[in-house]
């Protein structure tokens, strides 16, 4: 995974204290909180989208609660590092949180994130039933973490 900024914004990274991050999915959205000064992040309660559309009004509650100073946002990229559909939808998704919540957003490689994630729960000795056992929480928290590893 590699940390990208985004060129629409140009706040520095190590201005940033908390931050909320993003696994973008069309039925549910990883979230993640995190703070750069430990560099660390916890996964918090998946969110649900209907076709791709997030419930904003979940989102705003996340946002009020845990008040993060930007956001990052996973980048599905293809294994050859090219976009895809999913990269639109992601990077719309960012811009959204931008416009809506007006704090700076940051691009993530999330390559294998969720692949990541599943084999940390079959590590642990979790149920392999991933539809009923999300494990987007903890691919917004690996792609939070990988900012903090790259970005800071």
């Amino acid at each position: 995974m590699t940390a990208t900024s985004s060129s629409d914004n140009d706040h520095k990274p190590n201005t940033v204290r908390s931050v909320l991050g993003f696994d973008f999915g069309t039925t549910r959205i990883g979230v993640a909180i995190g703070q750069t000064i430990t560099g660390t992040a916890q996964p918090l309660a998946p969110l649900k989208a209907k076709e791709g559309i997030p419930n904003w009004d979940e989102i705003a509650r996340v946002v009020e609660e845990w008040q993060p100073d930007a956001f990052v946002v996973g980048l599905p990229l293809d294994m050859d590092g090219a976009e895809n559909e999913m990269c639109q939808r992601a990077r719309k998704f960012a811009k959204r949180l931008h416009g809506r919540f007006n704090r700076p957003y940051y691009m993530v490689d999330e390559r294998l994130s969720s692949y990541e994630a599943k084999g940390q729960v079959i590590a642990r000795g979790g149920n392999r039933n991933f539809k009923e056992n999300s494990v987007d929480g903890l691919a917004a928290q690996m792609i939070l973490e990988t900012w903090f590893a790259e970005a800071i």
